[in-house]
């Protein structure tokens, strides 16, 4: 069962919250009357713990979350394992749990790494890479992107292997400003070939590990209202039941 971490948050801090404020203006001046200074288990553990969660809810909501990569979709940008933050005010902020926009800083930029909620099930996080932006004109052909008529530049950097043992060969490519590496598999052929406009209030994304993500190229657009945050550091990488890669941490997502 899908666990909306978020919302179970905002209710920890809202009962907390309410449970402090009534000891507060009920329970607290009853005891002082009575001489006593002994207080409900309920009442203890909220007082104590009601600070801290309300500090991780204002963290998590407005600054910076933290989210672990499940796959190897965005290799060799991302590893299966890396645990990363994500800037929850990159593209304004929202309202905790209903995800309403209130304050306009700014949206995506094309290369930006994104996390966002799933638009075919928005109980799931995604992370991508934007590689269309509202209005562009994407071409794809034979493996080759298109952006509003002009190839997107790319320069092989030879053979590699992915974190599962699997033959790639790494390119280094530039969207926009942004110069990242990806994958490709040449013995894996793509049929897909399309010319599509992203139609206003949309993104089109994909992983960087090209012939191993499922992206905008098999589901469509990602709204703007389903958009979490950008992904900026990689702060851990750990596997279950491996020594964690100390290489990583620290590493800026580009």
């Amino acid at each position: 069962m899908s666990v909306d971490f978020a919302l179970l948050l905002f209710v920890l801090t809202v009962a907390g919250g309410l449970i402090w404020a009534f000891d507060a203006a009920v329970l607290a001046p009853k005891r002082r009357a009575e001489g006593r200074t002994d207080m409900p288990v309920v009442v203890e553990y909220a007082r104590s713990l009601f600070p801290v969660i309300l500090i991780i809810f204002l963290l998590r909501s407005f600054v910076a979350e933290p989210f672990r990569i499940p796959s190897s979709s965005m290799e060799p940008t991302l590893e299966e394992g890396d645990l990363i933050l994500v800037s929850k005010f990159a593209y304004g902020i929202r309202l905790p749990v209903l995800n309403r926009l209130v304050v306009d800083l700014g949206t995506p930029e094309r290369g930006d790494v994104v996390v966002f909620r799933f638009p075919q099930d928005p109980r799931q996080d995604y992370i991508k890479r934007v590689v269309g932006l509202p209005g562009d004109e994407i071409v794809y052909i034979d493996k080759r992107l298109y952006v509003n008529g002009e190839l997107v530049q790319e320069e092989s950097l030879g053979p590699a292997l992915t974190e599962e043992g699997f033959e790639v060969v790494e390119y280094g490519e530039k969207l926009g400003e942004v110069e990242h590496r990806i994958y490709k598999m040449p013995r894996r052929h793509d049929p897909r070939r399309f010319d599509i406009v992203v139609p206003e209030g949309r993104y089109f994304v994909m992983g960087d590990n090209r012939d191993n993500s499922n992206d905008s190229r098999g589901w469509g657009f990602v709204p703007d209202e389903n958009l979490v945050g950008r992904a900026f550091l990689i702060w851990m990488n750990w596997r279950v039941g491996e020594w964690p890669e100390w290489n990583r941490i620290g590493n800026v997502i580009r």
